[in-house]
């Protein structure tokens, strides 16, 4: 009888007419909704295999867990071990012997403790592998880098910060991996002229090359510029480079292809250089010249052979009015413009500028801090097609400046007005802004409710608020967010005073919520972050900072309902070794802060530490160190966990005016 009921439900059933093609598209709907896909995956053994011989993509927290996964997913090509701080050459065996097909994408840009015996074994037997990084390797030498030769079709090879691997390692790699597109060797001050000659010589299908602060100097350009394909070029920080070292007759005829250029940082570097660089290609299209040379009107006439520029980057640059001009009227087709921190931007100048560029997509203007209302109203009135602006600390915009953003600007995605004056008018003007996703309004002393239910009410594509020290948004603010913009990830609430658990218990409607912070919110207390947990399954990063009422019994339902918590502050909180230990059942947890927390003691602390066995970051005052058992601390740090000491005194919250004068002042 049981046979037979089983057997007319699979007649019933629908999807069992359905290929497994068909079943792989379904499956491909769901794949940024992680719980969907979980609940699909559960609903029968037939779904259960069919997901598993669907996922192609893998990022486990801890490489004990690497067994049951290649068990369970036979078909991955994308591993992401990122997360798992300790992975060893046993873990790297199972990959290539579980993946040895499949695999294409191995992520270890944060892991540690594997070797070049590890490496060798991913290298020769996984044929199918064109990506691998191994940025932030700090202790893989040549031998270690010579066993990734073996991996002859690899096309993406990163190393950044690997500071043990010289000119020998990355030998073997110009001559094993011929086939690279992308190197990433910043930071890996061990390589000289000699290795990146190499990799230029053997590797001539590179299109990026990144050789950010290696001491390298002019002997290893000419085999860099007779690479035929290469489009991006980083020389960030490079020193050893300067005017004399870039030989017109070496360039030449060089890089025709080159789309973008990076020299940011090379103060050896003037405008008599970059003339000769941005000759080699009239194709540049991204120039970033970040603290540089001054920008002057012969400098961008250096520029004006660049028919196809579409983005500067001149951050930290002193301009002169003449050289704002000039860009106004040479770069013709700018699409994007980084002026952030840059010293001697003036209203008529950048007037004239953006008057020239209407088609502007990208602005950013932080801290030009001699701009007025002037150049706000010629910004609005020009690029009416902006999708980001940035304007953080333009002190001297009075408050109905921001209303012409509103009345202009109707296809702003980001928007960072950090640290001005904008007031509840501007904000109602804004909110027509209704494809905002980004919207930064921190230290904004007059904005209140009234100014946010505008938001609210007609920017329900936020993604991400930033509230941060905006003193005068009480709950009712809050709920008008939480009510119009259920697809709200990140929120920061730090230091609003007046937030009390209504705001939470509002908040805990937006079930996307991945990134909380409500640091310094004093009047918060368990009851609201219960709500946050019980509703917010999706919280991956936790502030709670002197929030002084908060104690275990708000850990102990965090513990049980947010299972994708991986990052927590705890700081001046008023939980003990009751709610830290909770947090032991969180797997995903990897980092914590606890400075201050009066009602911890040592052996409590011990025992959290032990129990959370994925930690990789610790923050702990600097007295309990004495207090911990140095075998313990052996222990924790040989799983992988980083334990950062502070010698930080208890500090006082200030009032937010004195707050604000005082970085007046400082800055």
């Amino acid at each position: 009888m049981k046979r037979q009921k089983r057997s007319d439900w699979q007649n019933d059933n629908p999807f069992q007419v359905l290929t497994e093609e068909l079943i792989f598209l379904i499956l491909d709907f769901l794949e940024t909704a992680p719980l969907d896909k979980k609940s699909f995956s559960l609903t029968c053994k037939a779904f259960y295999a069919a997901e598993a011989r669907h996922r192609r993509a893998l990022r486990p927290l801890r490489a004990e867990h690497l067994p049951a996964l290649a068990a369970r997913y036979p078909s991955v090509t994308d591993l992401d071990l990122s997360l798992c701080p300790r992975v060893g050459d046993g873990a790297l065996a199972l990959v290539s012997g579980a993946y040895a097909e499949t695999l294409q994408r191995l992520d270890l840009s944060r892991s540690r403790w594997f070797t070049g015996s590890g490496l060798l074994s991913v290298g020769a037997r996984c044929g199918s592998l064109v990506e691998l990084d191994l940025s932030n390797a700090t202790e893989l030498r040549d031998a270690g880098v010579a066993a990734v030769a073996r991996a002859r079709n690899l096309r993406k090879l990163w190393l950044a910060r690997c500071k043990l691997v010289t000119d020998m390692g990355i030998g073997c790699i110009a001559v094993g991996c011929r086939k690279l597109r992308l190197i990433c060797l910043k930071w890996c001050v061990g390589i000289g002229d000699l290795g990146v000659d190499l990799v230029a010589i053997k590797c001539k299908e590179l299109t990026s090359l990144d050789l950010s602060y290696l001491p390298i100097t002019e002997k290893c350009l000419p085999s860099i510029f007779k690479l035929q394909l290469l489009e991006d070029l980083v020389l960030e920080g490079c020193f050893g480079i300067d005017d004399d070292s870039l030989d017109v007759d070496l360039l030449k005829h060089g890089c025709k292809t080159l789309k973008k250029l990076d020299i940011s940082g090379c103060q050896n570097i003037s405008l008599t250089g970059l003339s000769k660089l941005t000759g080699i290609s009239g194709g540049l299209e991204k120039l970033i010249l970040a603290d540089g040379s001054p920008v002057t009107l012969g400098l961008v006439d250096g520029l004006n052979k660049l028919s196809m520029l579409q983005s500067i980057v001149l951050d930290g640059c002193p301009v002169t009015s003449e050289g704002l001009r000039a860009i106004g009227s040479l770069c013709i087709s700018l699409r994007e413009l980084s002026l952030s921190k840059c010293l001697g931007v003036t209203d008529e100048a950048l007037s004239f500028l953006v008057s020239k560029h209407k088609d502007l997509r990208k602005l950013d203007i932080t801290c030009c801090r001699k701009i007025t209302d002037g150049s706000i109203a010629s910004i609005a009135n020009s690029c009416t097609a902006l999708t980001s602006l940035k304007m953080e600390s333009c002190t001297l915009v009075p408050q109905q400046a921001f209303v012409l953003i509103g009345q202009k600007c109707h296809y702003l995605e980001e928007l960072d007005l950090t640290d001005n004056e904008i007031d509840d008018e501007g904000l109602m003007s804004i909110s027509s802004c209704s494809r905002l996703s980004s919207l930064k309004i921190g230290i904004c002393l007059n904005i209140t409710d009234r100014g946010l239910t505008y938001v609210g009410l007609f920017c329900s594509k936020l993604k991400e608020l930033d509230l941060y020290r905006s003193t005068g948004v009480t709950d009712l603010g809050i709920s008008a967010i939480a009510g119009g913009c259920p697809g709200l990830e990140i929120l920061n609430t730090s230091y609003c005073t007046s937030i009390t658990d209504r705001a939470l218990i509002s908040l805990s409607k937006c079930s996307n919520l991945k990134t909380l912070e409500i640091r310094g919110c004093i009047l918060v207390t368990s009851i609201g972050l219960v709500a946050i947990a019980m509703n917010c399954r999706q919280l991956s990063r936790l502030d709670i900072k002197k929030c002084y009422d908060i104690d275990d019994s708000g850990m102990i339902p965090l513990a049980h309902f947010s299972q994708n918590l991986r990052q927590i502050n705890l700081s001046y909180s008023s939980v003990t070794d009751v709610g830290l230990l909770s947090l032991a059942s969180i797997s995903c947890l990897q980092s914590f802060t606890m400075l201050h927390l009066q009602g911890l003691v040592p052996g409590g602390l011990a025992a959290a530490l032990l129990a959370c066995g994925g930690l990789t970051k610790v923050k702990l005052h600097l007295s309990l160190r004495s207090l911990l058992p140095e075998l313990l601390i052996r222990h924790v740090e040989a799983r992988g966990c980083v334990f950062e000491w502070r010698d930080k005194e208890f500090q006082a919250e200030l009032d937010p005016k004195c707050w604000k004068l005082q970085l007046e002042d400082v800055m």
